[in-house]
Parts: C-alpha cells; sequence; structure tokens
C-alpha cells in the first residue's frame, strides 16, 4: 500500500506541469529559501500552487455552464430581425424548391418568439443529466485536493524521516571518527594491533557512505516537497514537526471500509456519474416522443409593395412526431442504456477497490503501530549491547570484530526505530486518506 502511494506521489511530480511564475501567481523561489515551514502552510501552498487543483476547479466551472446549456431549451427564445429585398415586382422562385412564393421589393423589421412546450421529458432528462454531471465534477475536484493534500503531507514526512537519518548517520560517523582516533593512538603505543585500527576504519568508511546516502535521499525528497508545492527550484525549508498523539488504530475495519464507501468524493462522484448516465438514457428513449413547439411572429414593412399590408403577424404551433429514422434513434437509445451499464459496473469496481486499501491501510497502519514497540526495545538492546561491547573491548575482555559487530547492530537499530515512527504516521495518512476522514 505504501509502496503505490509512493508511486502515485512520483508520478503526479513527473506528469504535472508546474504553473509559470508571475506576480500574483506561486510565490518566487528566493521568497522561502531558508525559511520555516509547518504542515498546515505546506497544505494551504499546494491548495493555492498546484496545477491539477485549478484544473479541477475550471472542470466544475465548465459542467455548470452545460447546466445552463440544457436549462437553455426549456425557456423562450427570441430574436429581432431586418430585411431588406430589391427584386422584379411580381415575379416568383421558379426553380430550385417546391415552393413558389412571390417576390416584392420590401424593407421591413421584425420580432420572433419561439417556446417549447412540451416535448414529453426528454429536455427536463437533459438538464438533469448535466446537474448530475456537474456535481459529479464538483466531487472530482474535492478528491483531487484530497489527493494533492495527501501527496504533501506524505513528501513532508518523507523530509522528516530523511534528515532525521540523516542525523543518526552523522552521530555514527562522529563515534566512529572518535574510535578511530582512539585506537590509532593506542596502535601508535603498541597497545592496540593493526588489525584493530583496520576494523575501525572498515566501519567509519561504512558510516560515510551511510552519511552519503542518507544526505541524497534527504534532497531528493526536500526536491519532491519543493515541486508539489508549486516551485520550479529545489527549496531549503526548515521543516516543524507538530506534535501527534500516537494513538492506536481502530479495532474494526468494517466501520471503516462503511465511512469510506460513504464518504470519499471518488464514490459520490461515480454515484452522481450514474444518475447523470441513466437521466440521458432516459432522454435518448424520449427521441420517439412527439414535440410541440410554440412560434410567434410581429413585424411592420414600412417599404412595400401595395400589395403587402405596412404590418404582419401570426402565432402558430408545430408538432413533430418522428416516424423512421433508419434506426437512429433506437441506436442513441440502445448506446446510453449501455453506457449506464458501464457506469454502474465503474462504481461497484470502485467500491471494491476502496474497501480493498481501506483494509490493506487499516493492516499497514496496525502492523506500523506493533512496529513502534518493537523497535524500541530492539533500540534499547542494542544500545545495552553496544555498552557491553564496548567496556569488554575497553578492558581486552573482546574482540574488535565482536565490538564492530556491536555498532552495526546498533545503527541499524536506531535507523529502523526512526523509520518506523515516521512510517507509523505515514501510514495514518494514507489511512485517513483512503476512509475520508477529516484532520
Amino acid at each position: 500500500m505504501r509502496v503505490f502511494f509512493r508511486t502515485f506521489l512520483f508520478l503526479a511530480l513527473a506528469c504535472s506541469p508546474l504553473r509559470a511564475q508571475s506576480p500574483g501567481a506561486p510565490p518566487q523561489a528566493s521568497s522561502q529559501q531558508g525559511g520555516t515551514l509547518t504542515l498546515t502552510q505546506a497544505e494551504a501552498l499546494a491548495l493555492r500552487n498546484n496545477p491539477q487543483i485549478t484544473i479541477g476547479k475550471l472542470r466544475a466551472l465548465v459542467a455548470s455552464q452545460y447546466v445552463r446549456e440544457a436549462r437553455s431549451a426549456l425557456l423562450p427564445t427570441a430574436y429581432l430581425s431586418v430585411t431588406a429585398v430589391d427584386a422584379n415586382p411580381g415575379s416568383r422562385i421558379a426553380a430550385g424548391g417546391l415552393n413558389n412564393p412571390i417576390l416584392f421589393p420590401r424593407a421591413a423589421a421584425g420580432a420572433t418568439v419561439g417556446q417549447l412546450i412540451t416535448d414529453f421529458g426528454r429536455s427536463t432528462n437533459l438538464l438533469s443529466s448535466s446537474e448530475y454531471q456537474a456535481k459529479a465534477e464538483d466531487q472530482n475536484a474535492a478528491a483531487t485536493t484530497a489527493q494533492v493534500i495527501l501527496a504533501v503531507d506524505q513528501a513532508f514526512y518523507n523530509v522528516l524521516e530523511t534528515k532525521a537519518l540523516v542525523t543518526v548517520a552523522q552521530q555514527t560517523v562522529e563515534a566512529r571518527q572518535l574510535l578511530v582516533d582512539k585506537i590509532k593512538a593506542l596502535t601508535d603505543a603498541k597497545l592496540k594491533s593493526d588489525l584493530d585500527l583496520s576494523f575501525s576504519k572498515v566501519d567509519l568508511a561504512r558510516g560515510n557512505l551511510l552519511l552519503l546516502e542518507a544526505k541524497n535521499n534527504y534532497q531528493t525528497s526536500l526536491a519532491g516537497l519543493s515541486a508539489i508545492l508549486g516551485y520550479p527550484d529545489e527549496q531549503d525549508f526548515q521543516l516543524l514537526e507538530e506534535p501527534a498523539a500516537i494513538a492506536p488504530p481502530a479495532l474494526d475495519v468494517l466501520p471503516l471500509i462503511q465511512q469510506a464507501l460513504q464518504q470519499r468524493p471518488e464514490v459520490i462522484a461515480l454515484q452522481e456519474e450514474v444518475q447523470s448516465t441513466q437521466k440521458f438514457s432516459s432522454a435518448e428513449h424520449d427521441l420517439w416522443r412527439p414535440t410541440i413547439n410554440a412560434l410567434g411572429v410581429v413585424g411592420e414593412a414600412p417599404v412595400r409593395d401595395p400589395h403587402i399590408p405596412n404590418w404582419y403577424g401570426a402565432v402558430g404551433v408545430n408538432i413533430n412526431i418522428p416516424v423512421f429514422n433508419g434506426s437512429l434513434y433506437n441506436a442513441r437509445a440502445k448506446a446510453a442504456d449501455l453506457q449506464s451499464d458501464v457506469s454502474r459496473q465503474k462504481l461497484a469496481d470502485m467500491r471494491n477497490n476502496i474497501a480493498r486499501d481501506v483494509r490493506n491501510s487499516w493492516q499497514d497502519t496496525n502492523r506500523a503501530y506493533e512496529r513502534l514497540s518493537v523497535t524500541q526495545q530492539l533500540r534499547e538492546q542494542a544500545s545495552l549491547a553496544f555498552d557491553l561491547a564496548q567496556a569488554r573491548y575497553n578492558l581486552g575482555l573482546g574482540s574488535i570484530v565482536e565490538f564492530s559487530q556491536a555498532d552495526l547492530q546498533k545503527t541499524e537499530a536506531d535507523i529502523a526505530d526512526t523509520d518506523a515512527k515516521y512510517q507509523f504516521q505515514l501510514s495514518q495518512i494514507v489511512l485517513r486518506y483512503v476512509t475520508a476522514t477529516p484532520k
């Protein structure tokens, strides 16, 4: 589970283009060089600067305009017309059509008003479909926000963990350097052998390699955090770790799964999409129903032939009844039904995946919580073993191999205990995300 979300984090960094620096956009890189940063501040920066947040909001706005577009079919339409014609008086259009109207020179202006009386539910179903789709886009925007917050939290704690590991590595190197200096002095005084000095130098070299790797991991995690926050350059943030209570995870996973299925924005979005496709399917079936429209026109012709009155006006009703169209409406209705089935299956698949993710995350959190006490005991025992091995070596009762092994075990225990602390925090972050638990 942890590997999946770390993979998502790095993919998001690789695929999300950074917004260009401009006045009023993301802050300039130099403004945060060396500044302190809390988790709350980091989340606020990401929500303001990350392009994915803006994309989600824009898509929701686009969907709201589609709602207005669908609603316009239910409202009256009106337009003004101005027409001027110069023609051979009394002539008729004789070719190009079945009609045969008389042409008169004229100049006139008028207005036309049209109103849909009823199409037996098609337009209202289309409107409902667009409204559900707009709600789905709102939930998709909320899901994007949650994913960005998750990425920020993970990157923030990754920086804290790698920095703590750098501290452990530095302490290890300093302790081993002191040991090398001490054994060298004893070797020069012929109180220790060259073998002891060689072993101590090997341990020092291992410590330096550990320190180099820890520093590289720290810089990589810091670059990842900077990118998520919208900075093109790596920022030397001084992260402030907020104290977090270590509480055992819930005893039963079923309530967490139920909570996730009810609150996850991805699930709500798919539910709205299912409703949208069902309404659209109903609208496509309504194509076979009649359409009744009313039309009214009125105007005046100040320049006209004497045979034409100076004003005109008419009101009419038009009824269209579909009879045959080469099975077009049948195909559209069938396609809409199938798309509705696809949406329902996607929702079922999403529910199954969320239940799996919650269960896996809950198990990871349990394992990480139990690991806290185990690594703490390991660290205490390794420290005790190191102290005993050091005392034996100083008294000449133990070998350098025994002391070197104890030192290695102590370093590994320190690293494991530090890693366990932050991995528990990360597992809690992931569990809150998959269950849509507010902070």
